[in-house]
């Protein structure tokens, strides 16, 4: 009888005796070896004896399955081979045995393995200097519809390519859901709309079973119907209309790709993004997003008033009756890619540093914090900020062509990474200033890294 012995994650410390029929592992409740990890399956993995052989098998999990560092389907196993599913890691064992492996072994199991950068390929290149007039082309075919917003719409490409998700702010009549709908058929994207009201449920967002009759076998039986959030854009209207528990349904899908229903994972199609819209102005009736949610959304984009020419093209255009359809400029495929490509592209140290300086110096508490902050701050930015601030400058520079990033590239995100990241104090709101002017006020204080940082990149 063999044994396994956990390392690192929620089982660290304990062991396990593998029975001869086998062991199941995951986080369903029904398992034989239950993982409390988010990134583990309801039933992940199996290890059963084969032909007098050990055998590991990844039961088509979500995030796989990894043995000695390698992904898996089915392979054997040999005495101290780790497995790591999720975030969780064990050592097999041959023997049925509840002692520890000796420390050093351990530790040596449980150091992590240096990962290699990803370098750009010249495909990745040539995509890249081909982006400025592909960007170019966007703008033309969006403004077939949207007049002006480009600024708004510059947000929304660095955000999607980036891979974040958006909080669109404005005014009713702003032409929100039309831009973001014009923008799925621009990129190629099958595009659905959600309204949310105070008794939207989440099934009617993530789907739910249906129990129906199987018209070959007569029996009944359970079936998943997918709701609206399957798709690759999703407009999340007015999403301060419903409940908490309704907007929490759309957490695990913007941070993992996937949603849980039940006791099975299913795996959102690729690119995948929510533009969350909001009233500023009507609160009654309304549910405002948790702090903790608003931070899961990369950019916060204020869509504002049009300017008077524009407004005068708008109402002219509109009231013609003439409708214009956009033509696709960008594939689904294409956009994946760029999303890789962004993660390619390396950053100098001087220009980290310049975004930690930023995100920091939003926060209040620390000694060196600017005047500014300490007197109309009252929570600052996370280390998330940091994060979207590096990635919102690297799809920049890929919206302009260019495969460098600068401390600009870092300015020109610091607003929508920003804005709602920062809680203001009763001084800030009793002098009527927005966490928009204190970032604007920290961008003319806080300098650029000066030459001694260039000796590190």
């Amino acid at each position: 009888m063999a044994s396994i012995f956990f390392i690192d994650g929620s089982n660290s410390g304990k062991s396990q005796e593998i029975a001869d029929s086998g062991l199941l592992l995951g986080r369903a409740a029904s398992v034989d070896c239950m993982i409390d990890d988010p990134q583990v399956s309801s039933k992940h993995a199996q290890i059963e004896c084969r032909d007098g052989t050990w055998v590991i098998t990844d039961l088509e999990s979500s995030n796989g399955t990894l043995v000695n560092d390698e992904t898996i389907t089915t392979v054997h196993l040999s005495e101290g081979d780790i497995v790591t599913l999720g975030d969780v890691k064990f050592m097999f064992r041959l023997t049925a045995t509840s002692e520890a492996p000796p420390p050093e072994v351990v530790k040596k199991a449980s150091k992590p393995k240096p990962e290699k950068l990803p370098k750009a390929s010249e495909e990745d290149v040539r995509m890249v200097q081909q982006m400025r007039s592909r960007t170019d082309k966007i703008r033309d075919e969006v403004g077939k519809v949207i007049v002006g917003q480009i600024q708004v719409l510059d947000e929304v490409l660095m955000c999607m390519i980036a891979g974040g998700h958006a909080l669109l702010v404005g005014l009713p009549g702003m032409a929100k859901t039309l831009m973001i709908r014009t923008i799925a058929k621009v990129l190629d994207m099958e595009f659905k709309r959600i309204q949310f009201t105070p008794d939207l449920m989440p099934t009617d967002i993530t789907g739910t079973d249906v129990l129906e009759t199987n018209r070959a076998t007569g029996e009944k039986e359970f079936r998943f119907i997918k709701g609206p959030i399957f798709c690759n854009l999703l407009l999340a209207d007015e999403i301060n209309r419903t409940p908490p528990k309704t907007q929490a349904s759309l957490l695990e899908a913007m941070q993992e790709k996937r949603v849980t229903a039940g006791t099975e994972t299913y795996i959102l199609d690729e690119p995948f993004f929510v533009l969350a819209t909001q009233n500023p102005i009507e609160q009654e009736g309304t549910y405002p997003l948790p702090e903790a949610q608003l931070d899961r959304f990369m950019f916060n984009i204020w869509v504002g008033y049009p300017e008077e020419h524009e407004e005068e093209e708008i109402v002219g255009s509109t009231t013609m009756g003439a409708l214009v359809e956009p033509e696709c400029v960008l594939k689904q495929k294409d956009v994946i890619q760029l999303q890789e490509v962004v993660q390619k592209i390396p950053v100098s140290a001087h220009v980290i540093k310049y975004a930690i300086k930023l995100v920091r110096a939003t926060r209040p508490e620390y000694d060196d914090s600017p005047k500014y902050t300490k007197d109309y701050v009252s929570t600052g930015a996370g280390p998330r900020a940091g994060q979207y601030l590096v990635l919102g400058a690297k799809a920049r520079a890929v919206l302009e062509g260019r495969i460098h990033v600068s401390c600009r590239d870092i300015r020109s995100a610091a607003i929508p990474v920003l804005r709602h990241r920062i809680i203001t104090n009763f001084a800030a709101d009793s002098e009527g200033l927005t966490t928009m002017d204190i970032v604007n006020h920290l961008l003319e204080e806080v300098d650029e890294p000066g030459e001694e940082a260039y000796s590190d990149d």
